[in-house]
């Protein structure tokens, strides 16, 4: 059986698409999560050693940090 209709492909509301950044932007700050989570467990020393310190923690986490 055919089927005709007057939509452009691509247009208008794609549910696939708000799913897939959905799951993507959950992943990030998943991501960002565990980063922070285990930058907070070093010691100061440990930091000092990677040439960090904690307020350097959520950028890095955050991705603002080279």
């Amino acid at each position: 059986m055919a089927s005709i209709t007057n939509r452009h492909l691509g247009s208008g509301f794609n549910a696939t698409r708000v799913f897939s950044d959905l799951v993507a932007r959950i992943a990030m700050w998943n991501d960002a999560r565990v980063t922070r989570k285990s930058l907070a467990r070093l010691t100061d020393r440990e930091l000092d050693d990677l040439g960090l310190c904690r307020g350097d923690i959520d950028d890095i986490a955050a991705g603002r940090v080279r």
